[in-house]
């Protein structure tokens, strides 16, 4: 049974983002947020590090801009940028006027430095339970509002589009007392702050929810999407035999923790001056070189706070990390003990849905913010726990612009039946993670880049979505994963997160641009067509 219900704003995301716009809509209109399962289950939920904010005055504003832009590479959008450092001290004062508990020492907020910052200026919450603990304040004011609908366990099928313009969208209930239920909801606005895509990957630091969902609704919509050769991969997640990709902060190398090889040795001072807080594209090649053994058979690579109790008497890990200790416990691992095995993860998409400073995107009344948006914030590389702030800032600035838009002059067209979903998709999705992580990960070269977009080719997902949760992610996958290898095809240099063994310097005069894909051009058979790296300059 399909019912259509109509709200003026409809929210895809229950993220620091979606929270974010749906506060500032509630006044406008009748709000309706959809997650695919738990409220407050999302990438915001499991981000450790913290939170990256200038709070010390203009200087420290225009610090924290040159921080942005040196770890971008190269591709941050300026204006972006100095809209993220001057607009977040105001947010993030929002958030401690609705009891947002961050980490205090002798009544003071507590700020930590991590990598490619400046100066200390990272909020923590819990020690390691930053995102927990935003989500939960936003949550709490979210549920004040009488005018905000929260839904869980709802997966989107597909945009609505009529006339060029978003018009609402078809949603499936996967739990609940309607499991299978699917209804359309027609809204003015619809914003989508989905989340990331780390599912693409077979190692990832991401929950299972991040498939990339909103990406790949926006681009069969016919959205730009922007920058998705760039992902970013976490330099230290757990690594053990039959354990998830576990986040080990970057908080512990602020605070003094080495890396070290299977030799026992420090080895980043042969990468970069910063050391263990260079950059964390940096970082993360290598640990991943250092991974390797002479005859080519990987090795493992290690994390060491054994000292830092020597550097910082008064400082207790279990205390400040508890989370991570926690976890690394019911392994018998101890920070302050033991080496901790450790390698790169998928993290953090730089690229996506390319919108403006306001959320909009090329589709009228769509508009994306959060990981699944594309500001040029982040360049080619995200600065340590500028995401947060990001959400923050642009899911505010996205309210601010929905509110402005005109109800719609009339419904939705009516929508067709899917077919039932094929078997095997779990055994594909596996297969399409590992090719990606082989193929299409942290070092890439154009053989293996074909051969993936040959396999994506040989192995496409189905035309038409099946109206269950498994093939809608994998559907979302699929398209993820092509626009990440098109992508990367095109981009014939190495910069920030994205590195080519085969063009292994960045080339400022053919690339110092973003890469933008538009649905009519895109073709797996010839990638310098489907991507246009030249299309849109980076502002200065």
């Amino acid at each position: 049974m399909v019912t259509a219900t109509d709200f003026d704003f409809l929210v895809v995301g229950s993220g620091i983002a979606g929270l974010r716009a749906a506060l500032g809509l509630a006044d406008s209109g009748r709000v309706l947020v959809v997650t695919k399962e738990a409220l407050g289950e999302s990438n915001t939920h499991y981000a450790q590090g913290g939170i990256a904010v200038a709070l010390s005055g203009d200087e420290d504003v225009a610090l924290h801009l040159e921080d942005t832009l040196g770890a971008g590479d190269g591709l941050v959008d300026r204006e972006a940028a100095r809209v993220l450092v001057e607009e977040g001290p105001v947010r993030v004062h929002e958030l401690l006027d609705w009891g947002t508990g961050f980490d205090r020492e002798n009544g003071e907020l507590m700020l930590t430095r991590e990598g490619a910052h400046s100066r200390n200026r990272i909020l923590h919450a819990n020690g390691d339970a930053t995102g927990a603990e935003i989500g939960r304040s936003l949550l709490a004011q979210v549920r004040q509002h009488d005018r905000i609908t929260l839904l869980g366990y709802a997966t989107l099928v597909e945009l609505l589009v009529s006339d060029g313009e978003v018009t609402g969208a078809r949603i499936i209930e996967t739990e609940g007392d309607a499991p299978g239920r699917t209804f359309v909801v027609h809204a003015r606005a619809v914003l989508l702050a989905s989340g990331g895509a780390g599912q693409v990957y077979s190692d990832t630091t991401n929950p299972s929810v991040a498939t990339g969902d909103g990406i790949a609704l926006a681009w069969r919509a016919g959205a730009e999407i922007a920058d998705m050769e760039f992902y970013q991969f976490h330099p230290t997640a757990l690594s053990l035999p039959g354990v998830p990709r576990f986040l080990m902060s970057e908080a512990l190398r602020g605070e003094g923790a080495y890396l070290r090889n299977a030799a026992g040795e420090r080895f980043m001072e042969r990468y970069h001056p910063l050391l263990e807080l260079a950059p964390r594209d940096v970082v993360a090649r290598a640990i991943t070189r250092e991974g390797f053994a002479a005859d080519g058979s990987s090795q493992l690579v290690y994390l060491d706070m054994r000292h830092v109790r020597d550097l910082h008497p008064g400082l207790d890990l279990v205390q400040r990390f508890p989370g991570i200790s926690a976890f690394l416990a019911q392994h018998n691992l101890s920070l302050a003990n033991d080496l901790i095995p450790i390698r790169p993860a998928a993290h953090y998409l730089m690229g996506g849905i390319r919108t403006d400073l306001d959320g909009r995107t090329s589709l009228p009344r769509l508009y994306a913010a959060g990981e699944a948006a594309c500001t040029g914030v982040h360049g080619a590389n995200r600065l340590a726990s500028n995401s947060l702030l990001e959400g923050l800032v642009f899911g505010a600035r996205a309210a601010e612009a929905m509110r402005e838009e005109a109800p719609l002059p009339k419904p939705a067209p009516a929508i067709a039946s899917a077919p039932q979903s094929e078997g095997n998709i779990a055994e594909r999705r596996t297969e399409l993670q590992q090719r990606m992580w082989r193929d299409a990960g942290l070092l890439r070269d154009r053989a293996g880049l074909e051969a993936m977009r040959d396999y994506l080719a040989e192995h496409p997902a189905p035309a038409t979505v099946a109206l269950d949760r498994e093939a809608i992610e994998y559907a979302s996958l699929h398209a993820v994963a092509s626009l990440i290898v098109h992508s990367a095809l095109a981009r014939e240099e190495s910069r920030g997160a994205h590195f080519r063994s085969d063009f292994a310097q960045r080339d400022d005069a053919r690339y110092r641009r973003h890469t933008v894909i538009r649905k009519e051009v895109l073709s797996l058979a010839d990638s310098v067509a489907a991507v246009s790296p030249a299309a849109t300059p980076v502002s200065r």
